[in-house]
Parts: C-alpha cells; sequence; structure tokens
C-alpha cells in the first residue's frame, strides 16, 4: 500500500479488517485503495460512530450520480463486508444490500484447433525483427509458455528470472489469484526454448529482472501483450471479433488439450483431476469442473467412452469459468 494516513474515527476498524482479509488470501489491494476514500469520506464530514448507518452508507455508495454501476457494487461489497465485521465485534451495523451486482452473460472462450494454434504459433514465430524491439525473441515463448503451462497472462508477465529452475525443470508462481503460491513441471521443449531465450535475453541479467522484458528491462505491460496478440491473430488469418479470441483463451485450450488426451490415453480422470487443478492454481473443483464440461461439449464423443465412470464429474447447466 501506499503512504495514506489513515483519519477518520473508524480507521482502527477499517485496517483491522483488511489485515483480516489479507491474512485470508486475499490480496485486496483495489479494495483498499477504496478502503482509503472512505476512511478520508467519513472524515470529511466528521463522521463520528463505531457503527455504519443507513446515510453515510448510502451517500458515499450512491452520492454520485454518474458513478458506473460496477463502481457501486465495489463498494456496496466492501461497506457490506466490514458492516458484517463491526457487528462481529459488538457495532450493529447496517449491512448494504449489493443491488448493483452487473448481470454477467455467460461467456463461451474460444477453443483454437490444432490448425488454428500452428497459424498463430507462426506468425509470431516469422515476424521481423527490428533493432529497437525484442518482441521477436520475447513473444515465440511467452506465448507458447501461457498454452504449454496453462498460465495466466499476469502468472507470465510477473515471472522473475529467478523464477525458473531450467536445471530442475520447474517454473515458481508466486502470488497468483487468491496470493496462491505453486510450483510447476515444463515441458521438454519448452526448457529447451528458455535455454536459447536465456542466452539471448538474460545473460548479464539479475536474478530479479522480469522473464519477459520490454526493452527497457520493465515489466512487459498487460496492454501491449494484447495488442501484440491480435496483430498475430491477423497474420494467421483467426478473425478477432470484439470479445474473443482472448489471450486468456489459451489457457482455456491448454486444460481442454490436457483432459482431450488423458481420455484418449484411457487414464483415470478422478485420479489426475486433483493433480490439474492444484497445477492450475484452482482454489478448488470448481474452475477445473468447467473445463471438464467445455471437453464434453466440444468433444461428446470422446467423453461418452468414460461418461459412464466420469459422469459425476461433468456438472449439469451453467459453467463457472475463473476468473484471470
Amino acid at each position: 500500500m501506499n503512504n495514506y494516513e489513515w483519519k477518520s474515527c473508524l480507521a482502527d476498524h477499517m485496517q483491522t479488517f483488511l489485515m483480516l482479509k489479507r491474512m485470508a488470501g486475499f490480496k485486496y489491494e483495489e479494495e483498499g485503495r477504496l478502503m482509503e476514500k472512505f476512511d478520508q469520506y467519513c472524515y470529511d464530514i466528521g463522521f463520528t460512530s463505531n457503527a455504519l448507518n443507513f446515510e453515510l452508507v448510502n451517500d458515499f455508495c450512491y452520492g454520485v450520480y454518474y458513478e458506473k454501476a460496477s463502481t457501486r457494487y465495489r463498494k456496496e461489497k466492501l461497506l457490506s463486508g466490514l458492516a458484517e465485521y463491526l457487528c462481529t465485534i459488538g457495532y450493529e451495523s447496517y449491512i448494504c444490500p449489493r443491488k448493483s451486482a452487473p448481470k454477467r452473460q455467460p461467456f463461451v472462450p474460444y477453443i483454437f484447433s490444432e490448425q488454428e494454434l500452428g497459424k498463430f504459433f507462426k506468425a509470431i514465430d516469422i515476424y521481423p525483427s527490428h533493432p529497437l524491439s525484442n518482441r521477436h525473441m520475447v513473444d515465440p515463448l511467452m506465448f507458447r509458455m501461457i498454452y504449454g503451462c496453462g498460465l495466466r497472462l499476469s502468472e507470465a508477465l510477473n515471472l522473475k528470472l529467478k523464477n525458473l529452475d531450467i536445471e530442475e525443470g520447474t517454473i515458481t508462481i508466486l502470488q497468483a489469484k487468491n496470493n496462491k503460491d505453486r510450483k510447476i513441471p515444463i515441458a521438454a521443449s519448452l526448457i529447451n526454448r528458455c535455454k536459447k531465450y536465456h542466452e539471448q535475453m538474460h545473460v548479464f541479467s539479475d536474478r530479479n529482472a522480469y522473464y519477459f522484458k520490454s526493452p527497457l528491462g520493465n515489466r512487459l505491460d498487460n496492454s501491449t501483450a494484447y495488442r501484440r496478440f491480435r496483430d498475430y491473430l491477423w497474420r494467421a488469418g483467426i478473425h478477432h471479433l470484439g470479445h474473443g479470441p482472448r489471450i486468456h483463451d489459451l489457457r482455456h485450450v491448454y486444460c481442454v488439450h490436457c483432459l482431450k488426451r488423458w481420455v484418449l490415453n484411457g487414464r483415470d480422470l478422478t485420479n489426475l483431476f486433483p493433480y490439474l487443478s492444484a497445477y492450475l492454481g484452482h482454489s478448488d473443483f470448481r474452475g477445473t469442473q468447467y473445463y471438464l464440461r467445455l471437453t464434453a461439449d466440444l468433444y461428446p464423443d470422446i467423453i461418452q467412452k468414460t461418461e459412464a465412470a466420469l459422469g459425476y464429474l461433468i456438472p449439469e447447466g451453467g459453467m463457472y469459468e475463473e476468473n484471470k
């Protein structure tokens, strides 16, 4: 966090609430910044109670008429959580209903065919080099690692040189979603590419250097990675329809292809399921079940071969999509 000076009468309670959330594994960075604004608001209006009342919560959540529903929902969610905490320590507070929750449309990820993947990676590999850019060295490995290891984009961009053990053949993902760490193995083909990449990009790098870095040595920006991704799609003749394909869909493709391969090889999914869940960094099986449902929808003939034994693993109805 920054050097914000807490000043309202609720400041101690606010800070304790944030601390408990972070101890439970939530990053609460955006929520922390929003709580600072609420603290400043309470101070500015001269609020003096240890409990949240309707007027205070209502004015803070809905007092700015032009705010988006998503912003109001974040306020509702944060203050309802704070109110619930205050109630547990003896300060009966107004718990704000979360009525501004945005309506989420069911999203179906784009699953690349093997031919499309081939065209996509070829477009990356033949991209012309430029003396002021390193993308021709960074992107061939970065996008293959996202697909080949099922990484989230943020996990790939946050990697540092010290997080890769080439001799052991592993990547350590630190403070990913829900502050979870994990160590995952990488394929031999990727290890060979990593060795060549090290020779090109990291001969003199500090161990704390970002693995996929900009020409200036900084962390590669998310928007830059996405812009390049769309460029490669266009070069590969894969149409971007405004809502996909996304970089995160490469993670989806990894999972679907992994499950498809296991089924075709007669592997026992009931034993392998927990390993896949841990490999992906899921906090529970819902995210992994999502990929099993997706695999069943895409390859019904394959899943039918083992449905009698595995049907209970495939969730019915709508699918749960874990966030990137």
